[in-house]
């Protein structure tokens, strides 16, 4: 009889194997550290009376946002209508789409979503509001809006009062289908200043903005509920605000290189992602790993060797070469070592398995659900 191969697209883990034996390249997930940063963060923002609606692009997880809300989360966030498909299909009643989208294909998606679960999207244009309301009269549907308000990013949202009253009438004008939900509000850059002075003085700035624009809507009849936003690198201090009403934290939950590259004045994250390689190729001089630039994301710098006294000189498609420094322990060819990634969120993405690890076994395997998930 003729030997079956493996199936390559099925995970090279099963539950109670020993970690040393699951193939590589692959994911890992430390559950203790994830357990611990979920409740850590959960416990700080609840003590503020504030609420944690958890970013799931970090993951892409189905199995890590039930986790997250089973842990007090009042719901996900994610960036994509396709992304909110694979959330709500899988039973994930509040979901919120913290992006614009525009185009009629994405809003009907938008719509369909909204028949079966509570859905909220952001807008910083009267056309993707007309976009949204069409999509929701055509398929009896409701949609809860925020207005995005540029914050100091650069990015996406609007900068003035007068602006966001303007999207707010255009919602109110498309009531019942469109509901006004609050403010968005987001300063992506201030996630990764090191000094918390930095952090607190971005921060601060954006509450001052909110503020103005906040009493400008009250004031023309808008009733602002919520006012979500937030990230890993400055939940604290939206969360103390006294303004926002919900964080939206995402990395936390799986840490890499750079968010542990802020300085901080409470407690830290424990890092519980990991690539694994192993050794493919040795000399006297580096050691090669079997897994590269399809392994990791690279965009916010190398992944940080766990193994002490060797650190990543450069990185190709598939092999990472690593050179030992001082006191380096010594490697063999087989040898199996752990890598924090430089940038946690696109580097899930690269992977449709998290190998989920508690001490030296496998405890459970997870699918990176919404990977692809890009419309």
């Amino acid at each position: 009889m003729k030997e079956e191969l493996p199936n390559w697209r099925m995970p090279s883990a099963f539950a109670g194997m020993d970690v040393s034996l699951v193939d590589t390249p692959a994911l890992l997930i430390d559950l203790d550290a994830l357990e611990f940063n979920t409740h850590a963060l959960h416990k700080q923002v609840h003590a503020h009376g504030v609420k944690v609606r958890a970013h799931a692009k970090a993951h892409k997880s189905v199995d890590i946002a039930r986790l997250q809300i089973k842990a007090g989360a009042i719901g996900i966030c994610c960036q994509k209508a396709s992304e909110a498909q694979v959330f709500v299909e899988a039973g994930i009643q509040d979901v919120m789409i913290s992006n614009e989208v525009m185009g009629l294909q994405k809003t009907d998606r938008v719509a369909l979503l909204a028949r079966e679960a509570k859905i909220s999207i952001c807008v910083d244009a009267v056309e993707q509001i007309n976009q949204l309301a069409q999509s929701a009269k055509n398929h009896g549907a409701v949609i809860h809006v925020y207005i995005e308000i540029d914050i100091g990013h650069g990015r996406c949202g609007v900068k003035t009062p007068g602006e966001a009253l303007a999207l707010c009438n255009a919602i109110k004008s498309n009531s019942p289908s469109l509901v006004l939900a609050g403010i968005h509000a987001f300063r992506g850059s201030a996630q990764h200043m090191r000094e918390p002075a930095e952090r607190k003085a971005a921060v601060d700035f954006a509450i001052e903005r909110l503020r103005e624009i906040i009493k400008t809507l009250k004031t023309e009849g808008h009733s602002i509920e919520v006012v979500t936003g937030g990230g890993t690198g400055t939940y604290d201090l939206e969360a103390s605000s006294g303004v926002y009403t919900e964080v939206q934290p995402g990395s936390y939950v799986l840490m890499d290189v750079d968010y542990a590259a802020n300085k901080t004045t409470h407690h830290s994250f424990k890092h519980a992602l990991f690539g694994f390689c192993t050794v493919m190729s040795i000399c006297d001089t580096h050691a090669v790993l079997d897994g590269g630039l399809k392994t990791f994301a690279v965009d916010l710098g190398f992944p940080k060797v766990v193994a002490p006294g060797w650190s990543v000189k450069s990185m190709s498609d598939e092999h990472t070469v690593i050179v030992p420094g001082v006191e380096a322990e010594e490697l063999k060819l087989g040898d199996k070592l752990k890598l924090i990634p430089g940038h946690c969120d696109p580097t899930v993405n690269l992977h449709d398995w998290l190998i989920a690890t508690r001490g030296d076994k496998v405890e459970t395997v997870w699918a990176v659900s919404a990977r692809g998930a890009l419309f």
